[in-house]
């Protein structure tokens, strides 16, 4: 009788994964984005286990302890396998139309990414195509991308406007990524980014443009709600230090979070206009000056790092993360998928941090969970698995954290459950595939 008087006081939870070799939380203050040494604590508890209950994490710690205090008919053991928070990606262009393999020949055989740009390739090929495509067209490919995303065990992802570069394009991109949200299992976080380059019909008179930018777009971008970031390309030959002030001060004074694409190409002093400006993040930051570096440390502004890019281009040098990491500069990972860097996969990303940017595997960990999640204003709702978060959670076949960054090339995801659904199951797939195939041989 007393031992079912304890069954019946356990709660019944929706779903149990039980006996990770590594679960790994991420837990620990997250008011604001890890730095240095915390890069490296992640929280891990060995024989894990989660319980999930209405799309929320309900509960914390070893196999034995939960199951002490609940119970569930659906129950995933993880024996063997590592379980951590669904990857966020804080940098992409999701939204787009066509392709540029032509310029990755170009790229092999010496051409730079200004010199494609100023010969009308590069962001100016997409925005033509993208100006002519249909908003279900848009629609589509962003859809058939995030399938991708989350199969890799993305959950959540911003998403970059800028291949419209005029109003009505640009709005067009928006609506897009606000439709893809909200019909996408994966959470999409909308990012304006307008000033993206100057499009062809101002090139003569870039002045003007970024006066279209800040004097129309801003103002109905924010109107409409349709983004919770402004970021600019801050470069040379793109936006100067001038005008990307401007623009920024503009989303500023419209409500709009900020970001900067920054040093990317040059020493511009993008970093140091990020941290000026109060930026959430500042991105790519290849030849960024120490002086820039040390603000941002000093302002909280989060390195989003993106080797994946470095190595798409071909520019043979990456940002210099052990500096940042070390210099108390919080860094996050994404993939910048775009036409010039095809990747949906931020598994492959964190190997590039770890082979190119000696980021450890944990640092490299939290740059792609948590600390991602910090740079687009998600941290409070995903990144590391704790009581009350979403319960976005990607099981890997793979014993512990170090495996990524150590074996890449193949996709270690076994599972994803986004927002308490399991809807990746690759154990599942395969079995239905071997089913099948013995069906056709009979």
């Amino acid at each position: 009788m007393r031992k079912n008087d304890k069954t019946a006081a356990k709660e019944k939870v929706d779903l149990l994964i039980i006996n990770a070799s590594e679960l790994v939380t991420l837990a620990g203050e997250n008011q604001k984005p890890r730095t240095g040494k915390q890069m490296r604590e992640l929280g891990i508890i060995r024989n894990g286990c989660l319980a999930i209950k209405d799309g929320k994490i309900l509960a914390v710690g070893k196999t034995s302890e939960v199951r002490k205090k609940v119970k569930a008919e659906n129950i995933i053991n993880a024996s063997g396998k590592t379980v951590m928070p669904g990857f966020v990606d804080p940098h992409t262009h999701l939204v787009f139309a066509g392709s540029r393999e032509d310029e990755f020949q170009m790229r092999i055989e010496g051409a730079s990414y200004m010199k494609i740009l100023k010969a009308g390739g590069g962001i100016l090929k997409t925005v033509r195509e993208t100006r002519k495509a249909s908003i279900d067209e848009l629609l589509g490919f962003g859809l058939s991308t995030l399938d991708v995303m989350l199969q890799y065990g993305t959950t959540t992802v911003e998403a970059k406007s800028g291949y419209g570069l005029t109003t009505k394009d640009e709005l067009k991109i928006l609506e897009v990524i606000k439709r893809l949200n909200q019909l996408h299992a994966v959470d999409v976080v909308p990012t304006f980014m307008g000033a993206h380059t100057i499009p062809a019909e101002y090139k003569n008179n870039p002045e003007e443009y970024v006066n279209l930018v800040i004097g129309e777009m801003i103002p109905l971008v924010a109107e409409k709600g349709l983004a919770e970031f402004c970021d600019v390309f801050c470069e040379k030959g793109v936006f100067t230090l001038e005008q990307s002030r401007r623009i920024l001060v503009a989303a500023r004074n419209h409500g709009l979070k900020l970001k900067v694409h920054a040093d990317e190409m040059s020493q511009l002093g993008g970093a140091e206009l990020a941290a000026n400006m109060e930026a959430v993040s500042a991105e790519h930051l290849l030849f960024s000056s120490d002086v820039g570096l040390e603000a941002m440390a000093e302002k909280g502004v989060i390195a989003v790092l993106l080797p994946a890019a470095a190595f798409s281009l071909m520019v043979g040098r990456y940002a210099d993360a052990r500096k940042m990491i070390d210099g108390g500069v919080p860094a996050a990972l994404g993939t910048d998928f775009n036409p010039s860097c095809w990747i949906e996969n931020q598994q492959l990303v964190i190997a590039f941090a770890c082979h190119f940017m000696k980021m450890t595997p944990a640092e490299a960990i939290t740059a792609a969970t948590i600390n991602a999640a910090r740079a687009i204003g998600r941290a409070d709702e995903v990144g590391s698995l704790e009581v009350g978060k979403k319960a976005d959670i990607i099981v890997l076949n793979v014993p512990n954290h170090v495996f990524l960054g150590y074996r890449f090339g193949v996709n270690l995801v076994d599972k994803v459950i986004k927002n308490g659904r399991l809807i990746v199951d690759e154990e599942t797939s395969i079995a239905e595939a071997v089913k099948f195939f013995s069906k056709e041989l009979e």
